[in-house]
């Protein structure tokens, strides 16, 4: 009897939406997840001209299990691998088997430096381009075991300080940096040289016999450089010699081997005025070989490696996917899709581009399955299953009776 089979038809959606939903369920807590519903569409018999007006139907079938890419709630955590897309696009990940693509954030540096799901996929970036940007044409691994960053020698600096105008010219002489009689004032810096080596260099202070003059000399490594350099000041205390204000202490060379240092320092913002001498800042250009310190991605997906010695290098800038057609995906289990003829071919670009998100790093994107609606979903089929096992026991009755009635 058709009544049985209408009721069968039944039985089964009403079965594929407890599985859609248990499942929706069961992922409730899985990062990146995004719940299926389950589409049904009524069945009815057909002939080459249907004309028949009385047609009672054959039932329901399941039309689709449609994805729903909502957006998940992002919660933020302690990891800058840790990663979120508020908006549309997906992570691009590579694997011996080529490309997926995930919502999922959980990222990770394996042995190699690479930086991968928890699955082992690599996480794709666009790498840099030489003359700047980024080569959006190619996509590589994020691997973060990145060379040292290179030391720089220290060439110039700037120092900014005021020297007492009340000062008399030291009562000793000639001038000794290992004797503070034979000078009035001093400070100290340090500097670099071209194999990133730290020195100390210091600064002395010595007024001479003319009001507003003063000798400047300096040490590095504790050994005099150069001669006594002139800085002159007007009578409103400010630095009139030499124009400019630029100090050279040229010819240290270093006992390391690397090359010989020839240093600057810009005193034109120092000033004599009366009171006491004060140091406002000193700084200098150069810096120490860096260790990988953190990884920092900004919110258009650029990760830059930031080194101790406080320089900082972009490695690449995440490659984005988004499809004309997401629902259309496949999905591959670990929270992974894959590209379809439904899909569309995959659209790449960059995080806050036209049709992609941005990326939030230290963050994650809980799944966007609402638990609420997913029980009330499963009353309805629980009950809808009921009905239709009801109909079927109807149905065996009324069978019953006829075959009574035939005997």
């Amino acid at each position: 009897m058709s009544s049985f089979s209408i009721a069968l038809s039944g039985l089964t959606a009403s079965s594929s939406d407890l599985d859609v939903t248990s499942n929706n369920i069961a992922n409730a807590d899985t990062i990146g997840f995004k719940e299926s519903r389950a589409e049904f569409a009524d069945v009815y018999a057909s002939g080459a001209v249907n004309l028949n007006n009385s047609v009672t139907g054959e039932g329901v079938r399941l039309a689709a299990t449609a994805q729903q890419f909502t957006q998940g709630n992002i919660s933020t955590t302690s990891s800058n691998l840790d990663l979120a897309i508020s908006g549309d696009g997906f992570f691009t990940l590579a694997d011996a088997n080529g490309l997926v693509y995930s919502r999922n954030g959980q990222f990770a540096e394996d042995k190699n430096g690479n930086v991968v799901s928890s699955t082992g996929q690599a996480l794709q970036v666009y790498p840099p381009s030489q003359n700047g940007g980024f080569n959006t044409g190619a996509l590589q691994d994020l691997n973060l075991q990145t060379a040292e960053s290179a030391p720089s020698a220290t060439t110039s600096g700037t120092v900014i300080l005021n020297l007492p105008a009340s000062s008399t010219p030291p009562t000793v002489t000639p001038f000794n940096p290992t004797n503070s009689a034979t000078y009035n004032e001093s400070t100290s810096t340090t500097v670099y040289d071209s194999l990133g080596q730290s020195y100390s260099a210091t600064l002395y202070f010595v007024q001479t016999a003319t009001p507003g003059q003063w000798n400047v000399y300096t040490t590095v490594n504790g050994t005099q450089v150069g001669g006594a350099q002139t800085l002159g000041f007007s009578n409103a205390g400010a630095v009139t010699t030499p124009v400019g204000g630029v100090l050279p202490f040229n010819g240290y060379t270093p006992p390391d081997g690397a090359q010989p240092m020839n240093l600057s320092f810009n005193f034109a913002q120092t000033t004599q005025y009366g009171g006491q001498f004060a140091v406002t800042s000193i700084t200098q250009n150069g810096y120490a070989t860096g260790q990988l310190s953190t990884v920092a991605i900004d919110s258009a997906g650029v990760v830059s490696a930031v080194y101790t010695n406080g320089r900082s290098t972009t490695v690449g800038q995440l490659a984005m996917a988004n499809f004309p057609n997401p629902q259309g995906l496949k999905q591959l289990g670990n929270t992974n899709w894959a590209e379809t003829f439904t899909s569309g071919t995959v659209v790449q670009g960059t995080a806050g581009s036209a049709g992609f998100g941005t990326i939030q790093s230290g963050a994650l994107e809980s799944s966007n399955v609402d638990l609420t609606t997913q029980l009330v979903n499963m009353i309805t089929a629980q009950r809808a299953f009921d009905a239709n096992a009801q109909v079927i026991t109807v149905a065996n009755q009324e069978a019953q009776v006829v075959n009574n009635i035939a005997h």
